[in-house]
């Protein structure tokens, strides 16, 4: 006899969604009074994006919105998250603020309600006004002033329509890729400007969600973070301690102070024993009260695991356990493994009181083109979503709190440091014509929004 296929159902309040970001598609970076951003200026330095490109007309979104709202429609998702470029509204962050930008966001809101589409805001996906910057960006305590400022202007605008508010977009890569690696803008490589912005970035979140909620009422508020499951790359006890620091790093750094815990204590007796800043005045007196602020869902951005290696063990002591099977990697050379968003989803359900989780990006880079009859077959794209869809149903099951999952990305996109190389769309975009087509995986996408259930 066989054995029935299991039936991977979500109910009909899941939310299903697609995302993007606007630099990464926008373009009009010099139209409607919009000002520069700390990436208009990390596109002009010499050897900061891999194809030397730049984000003036990226997928043209801001010409195209209504093309690109046909394409969501298309799809049958529920809801659209995008985010709001801060220089386009307030082109020197705070002070003066641009309307034709405004009006911009107000007729994509009003379009996609029009198409029975939800938009889902996020506030900031890194894209801050140059202008702030040349005061100290996130590194200043001023830029939280000017967050609230601006987050107060895009809420009476929109608030009355937005179904959903995310406060920032992985506060983890602004502060550390931003600030520490120098591989995304701002491109500092500062031990002190990586700490001072990332509580910068968490004490604005903080202090950005009771303005939202005295706003837009009941809407849903939250944060997304970028969260990495990781296992030691071997028994020796310097991966173990390895992996707890790079836990804490990476991952409770911002889980644990987002519900009143405060920054983790291993990590800040880390930081002192290896003399990694000498100066903490940029936390004052209140600041972690503020940041615990009641949020209604966690947003979880997954794309794969950590394996963690010490740099304090031979080759040899660091051999790989058995257990750790490195599967098929994307362009992006991370590597595919589905358990992970399941392990990622229980342990944060387990260890923390969020009561609502969205999946609010997941996706792979693959560069599957066109085939002779114009079809884009991404199947490992599609198989990518498949499993960790599965993985996600399975968390559902087990008790997680899980109420929807955003696909990234809607198209092909500039993918930061890495320019127009990387394609993580379910839609191909030709950057030469411009032109928009379905891959494959959008239709399977489509497919599965429409029934609910994994096909």
């Amino acid at each position: 006899m066989t054995p029935k296929t299991p039936s991977y159902l979500f109910p009909k309040s899941f939310t299903w969604g697609v995302a993007t970001s606007s630099f990464q598609i926008e373009g009009a970076t010099q139209e409607d009074g919009r000002g520069p951003s700390i990436w208009d200026t990390f596109c002009q330095q010499e050897n900061t994006i891999v194809d030397h490109s730049n984000g003036d007309l990226a997928c043209d979104h801001y010409h195209r919105w209504q093309e690109d709202l046909d394409l969501i429609k298309s799809l049958n998702v529920d809801a659209y998250r995008f985010s709001i470029a801060w220089p386009r509204v307030m082109p020197q962050g705070g002070g003066e603020i641009e309307q034709r930008g405004l009006d911009f966001y107000d007729r994509l809101v009003d379009g996609l309600l029009e198409r029975n589409i939800d938009p889902w805001v996020t506030l900031y996906h890194w894209d801050l006004p140059q202008a702030l910057q040349d005061r100290g960006g996130w590194v200043s305590r001023e830029t939280v002033d000017h967050f609230i400022e601006y987050t107060r202007v895009v809420c009476e605008r929109l608030g009355d329509r937005v179904a959903g508010w995310i406060t920032h977009n992985e506060p983890w890569c602004a502060s550390v890729l931003g600030h520490l690696n120098g591989d995304h803008a701002p491109g500092l490589k500062d031990h002190y400007a990586h700490l001072a912005s990332s509580h910068h970035l968490l004490l604005s979140h903080g202090l950005a969600v009771p303005v939202i909620r005295e706003i837009v009422g009941d809407k849903p508020i939250g944060i997304t973070l970028n969260l990495v499951p990781s296992v030691p790359a071997s028994p020796s006890e310097a991966d173990a301690e390895a992996n707890e620091r790079f836990d804490g790093f990476f991952n409770r750094w911002y889980l644990d102070p987002l519900v009143g815990r405060g920054y983790p204590e291993d990590m800040l007796k880390r930081y002192r024993e290896e003399n990694y800043i000498d100066d903490w005045s940029f936390i004052h007196e209140g600041d972690l009260e503020a940041i615990a602020e009641p949020i209604d869902f966690l947003g979880i951005n997954y794309y794969s695991r950590g394996i963690i290696r010490s740099d304090k063990v031979t080759e040899t002591d660091n051999e790989p356990i058995e257990v750790i099977a490195i599967g098929e990697h994307t362009d992006m050379g991370w590597e595919v493994y589905p358990q992970g968003i399941y392990d990622l989803l229980t342990r944060v359900n387990a260890d923390y009181p969020f009561t609502s989780i969205y999946i609010t990006e997941n996706g792979a880079a693959y560069a599957t083109g066109p085939d002779e009859d114009g079809q884009i077959k991404d199947h490992r794209r599609e198989s990518y979503l498949r499993e960790h869809l599965i993985a996600c149903h399975k968390a559902r099951t087990a008790g997680v709190p899980l109420d929807g999952y955003f696909a990234w990305s809607l198209m092909d996109n500039f993918e930061w440091a890495f320019g127009y190389g990387k394609r993580f769309g379910l839609v191909y975009v030709d950057y030469e014509t411009q032109k928009r087509t379905l891959k494959q995986s959008a239709q399977w996408y489509r497919e599965l929004v429409t029934s609910r259930v994994i096909p």
